[in-house]
């Protein structure tokens, strides 16, 4: 038993070394590990027919009844191996939970996909007599090769981030640290077990101890595999800007209609709302708002086959049109407060009083492109400044919302006028109005038009600005 752990978990992959790590664990007084006890296929092991008095029929019906189980296995730590591909809904409640000792193993993922292909061609998966070994070599596929890759990231990713978020710490062990004894009695002392191994348990023997390329028939591919992966994350955006949350109580639902709006701040959020009204021929006032997470929820489940629908600006066109109805005005809208720090910040010339009679296209376009730099500050968390709805991603915004219930139809402006009045016909509107989609400039939101000013130059820092906005959600330049 331990003071630290209930019990343990050895977060691996097929072809890791999880079985010899396995052995070496049961050969410890006070410690059993039950192999794979959430394999989809069988239970601990093929050919048995439970663990720790829980059948596989039982386990499927309820995991947790295994994982009490395992945790109250009497006189022991008890544990098991978990793969990337084993019963999931178990996995959140082993990651959350600080008593549970986690055991993170890897292996070079170029090592385990030959080996995995290997054990498929011969089917021997354990070798306990090296005379009764199978030779097989390998077919190199650099396309399942970069599955086999970004499925083992995935798969690391989640693990990190919940220990990450939940303040836990793992014991890293790689399958190069298995054949040390140390390593293996530093574990022991990790989890809390006053047993040592005096040896390594050699009941197993490595089934493919030559070099990779000797595995594999077609060597030659191998450069080319590892070469498709960007090992690195050379080409990856960086994110400096913090997740969003779903901004529920934005979410706007018609009178009647199954519909539902997520809007975008910043975007058209007037056609929307008005076309939202017209579906059911009301007032803007009638709409439902102010959501819960709650209640959104009975509204959906009242409302079987609703369709949800975000409507995206252009990057540059969005930011234009915040810094001309938030931060050049004066008046009831305006942000008082980043105006007056952006204005000392970052130099802008915006006038005291709005609106200016002395305001001109020059004046806008100077103007307007130092916001831009405060933008750029702003979204990478360099500024003591909220970053607000109005200039957020669209990005970021879309997977704030997707955390709760993504929309399940995703529009740019210009589509509003062919696809939304496609949505009134599905949900039983045919006669609703279409909707009207202003301009994005009007003299009331913008007193220079983007037109006017727009450049090259504005694009190129449009792009650097909202990079994950242009790439992830396909916007090309501004056209006008």
């Amino acid at each position: 038993m331990s003071d630290r752990f209930d019990f343990f978990v050895i977060l691996a992959a097929m072809r890791t070394g999880s079985n010899f790590l396995e052995a070496n664990l049961n050969a410890l007084d006070g410690v059993v590990c039950h192999g794979e006890a959430f394999n989809p296929q069988f239970i601990g092991y093929p050919n048995r027919d439970a663990v720790a008095g829980v059948t596989m029929a039982e386990r499927d019906a309820d995991p947790a009844r295994l994982l009490t189980a395992i945790r109250e296995t009497p006189g022991a730590l008890a544990g098991f191996r978990y793969f990337h591909d084993h019963d999931p809904r178990v996995l959140d409640a082993i990651l959350g939970d600080p008593r549970c000792a986690k055991i993170v193993l890897t292996r070079n993922p170029l090592e385990s996909y030959v080996s995995r292909r290997i054990a498929q061609a011969t089917g021997q998966w354990k070798l306990t007599n090296v005379a009764r070994r199978k030779a097989e070599r390998a077919v190199f596929d650099p396309v399942e090769f970069e599955a086999h890759v970004a499925e083992l990231q995935a798969f690391q990713a989640r693990v990190r981030h919940a220990l990450q978020s939940t303040g836990q710490t793992a014991f890293p062990i790689a399958y190069e640290d298995l054949q040390d004894l140390d390593v293996l009695n530093g574990l022991a002392a990790w989890l809390g077990v006053p047993a040592r191994l005096e040896a390594l348990d050699r009941g197993l023997k490595r089934q493919n101890p030559e070099p990779v390329t000797a595995k594999v028939a077609n060597p030659e591919a191998i450069p080319e595999g590892i070469a498709r992966l960007d090992r690195f994350d050379l080409d990856a955006l960086p994110r400096g800007e913090p997740a969003r949350g779903a901004a529920v109580p934005g979410w706007l639902a018609a009178a009647r209609a199954p519909v539902l709006c997520l809007p975008l701040r910043g975007g058209p959020e007037a056609a929307l709302r008005a076309w939202l009204a017209g579906l059911d021929g009301v007032a803007e006032d009638a709409l439902l708002r102010d959501f819960t997470q709650g209640r959104l929820r009975r509204w959906m489940r009242e409302h079987p086959g609703h369709r949800r629908i975000a409507v995206l600006r252009h990057p540059l066109a969005r930011a234009h049109h915040a810094f001309c109805t938030r931060i050049l005005p004066t008046g009831e809208g305006s942000f008082a407060r980043i105006r007056r720090v952006i204005r000392r910040t970052h130099g802008l010339d915006l006038p005291e009083v709005w609106p200016d009679p002395d305001w001109d296209a020059g004046r806008h376009r100077a103007a307007f492109e130092g916001f831009l730099a405060f933008l750029k500050d702003n979204l990478a968390g360099n500024t003591n400044l909220r970053i607000a709805g109005e200039w957020c991603s669209q990005s970021a915004a879309l997977e704030g919302m997707s955390a709760f219930a993504p929309p399940d139809l995703i529009l740019r402006e210009a589509e509003m006028g062919d696809w939304l009045p496609a949505v009134a016909r599905a949900v039983g509107r045919p006669d609703a109005p279409p909707p009207e989609v202003a301009p994005e400039d009007t003299p009331e939101t913008a007193p220079v038009p983007l037109a006017a000013i727009y450049d090259a130059r504005l694009e190129k820092r449009a792009r650097e600005i909202y990079a994950r906005d242009y790439e992830r959600l396909g916007f090309a330049d501004w056209a006008g």
